[in-house]
This record gives structure tokens, C-alpha cells and sequence, in this order.
């Protein structure tokens, strides 16, 4: 999990559905992307009181992307994936993942959406800001769950539609498949994310 400058509120939920998780043999690891707002104190407080599945790291403002990479090299699990601060999974998230691995290297996966209204449902296309496509037909970087040397190997770049451009690049080299599961619940009624803001801005030109 890259935090940065995201309330402790929803940090806190993000983490707790992890720990609530019906698979338990997991890290996670939350690096910090050089928040200033004052959450960093909250964050490694609820780190220590479950530093037996958190590990907590600290360093200045990079990117999501850089942030991830690290994370992922000091990974000592066989799996990875990743969840937005904001975000949250339902309980059988980790061994829905684990069940739907086994003939592939990594897996992508619709999701639950939170909206407020319709409109949410659709974020600025790739290839054309001015653009818009519905959630379900994107790779979502949270909802990407793989084997460890897929993520090493190919790492995120730091830019919009990362996690596209992430899973494009491993179908060239590894067995990848999209699946139907909603376990990942992604609350698209957060003004504050990269993806409202790319949305307004164009909103805003055109």
C-alpha cells in the first residue's frame, strides 16, 4: 500500500480489511510517499500495534509507482499485490486471488465500485483524456495480483494508466488473465484521486 496524504480514517479501513482477511499467511508492507499532513505518526502507531502483518516505511515524495516498486522488492512473499489507501477488500479477497492463480503468473479483476453517481462509473481514457471508459473495462492497478517475479521484473511506470501499460507488457512474457471476481471494493467517490482530477481537468477544457 503507497500512501500520501490520505486520511487516516480511510488508511485505517484500508488496513483492516486486510487484517480481516479469511487467508492469513500475509505481510503487508505500507511505504509512505512523503505524506504532510500528520498521518504518519497515526499510521505507524497502528503499524506497531500489529507489527506481527505490518511493516511501515517511510521515504520523500516519489510517486505511487516508485513507492510500489520498493515495496515490491522487499517482498519476501511468493505472491504480491496491492491495495489504494482508500480502498478496501472484502474479506475474501486474498484467497479468492490465491484459488484463480494457480495455471497463471498474474490476474487482473473487475471490481465492486463505489459512486455516487453514474458518471463515476467511467474514468478518462488512456489514449484520450477528453475520453471516457467505463471501469470495467480498464486494468485496475489495486486489483492486480500475481507472482513476485512478474512484479520485479517489470516494475510500474511512473504515468497515467500504469497498471495498463503494467499488464500489456506482461501478457508479452507471462500467463495473464482478466477475471469477474469483485472481491476488490474501489470507491470511485473520492474527489481527491488522480483519476477525478484528470477527469475534471478535461471537464474542465472542454
Amino acid at each position: 500500500m503507497s500512501v500520501y496524504n490520505t486520511s487516516f480514517q480511510l488508511i485505517k479501513r484500508a488496513i483492516d480489511s486486510v487484517l480481516n482477511q479469511d487467508f492469513q499467511d500475509f505481510e503487508l508492507i505500507i511505504i509512505d510517499d512523503g505524506s504532510d499532513n500528520d498521518t504518519q505518526n497515526q499510521i505507524l502507531n497502528y503499524a506497531i500495534k500489529h507489527e506481527g502483518k505490518i511493516t511501515y516505511l517511510r521515504h520523500k515524495n516519489r510517486s505511487q509507482a516508485e513507492s510500489i516498486n520498493r515495496g515490491m522488492l522487499i517482498s519476501n512473499s511468493e505472491f504480491i499485490t496491492v491495495i489504494d489507501a482508500d480502498d478496501e477488500y472484502k474479506p475474501n479477497h486474498l484467497s479468492t486471488c490465491l484459488s484463480e492463480i494457480k495455471t497463471l503468473d498474474l490476474i487482473a479483476s473487475t471490481t465492486e465500485t463505489i459512486v455516487n453517481q453514474e458518471s463515476d462509473y467511467y474514468v478518462p481514457d488512456r489514449f484520450d483524456n477528453n475520453q471516457v471508459i467505463h471501469v470495467d473495462n480498464c486494468i485496475l492497478f489495486a486489483t492486480l495480483f500475481g507472482k513476485k517475479e512478474v512484479f520485479t521484473m517489470l516494475n510500474f511506470h511512473n504515468m497515467y494508466a500504469a497498471d495498463a501499460h503494467f499488464y500489456e507488457r506482461a501478457e508479452q512474457q507471462y500467463a495473464v488473465k482478466k477475471l469477474d471476481l469483485r472481491t476488490y471494493v474501489y470507491y470511485r467517490n473520492n474527489l481527491e484521486s488522480l483519476t477525478a482530477k484528470i477527469k475534471m481537468k478535461a471537464l474542465i477544457e472542454n
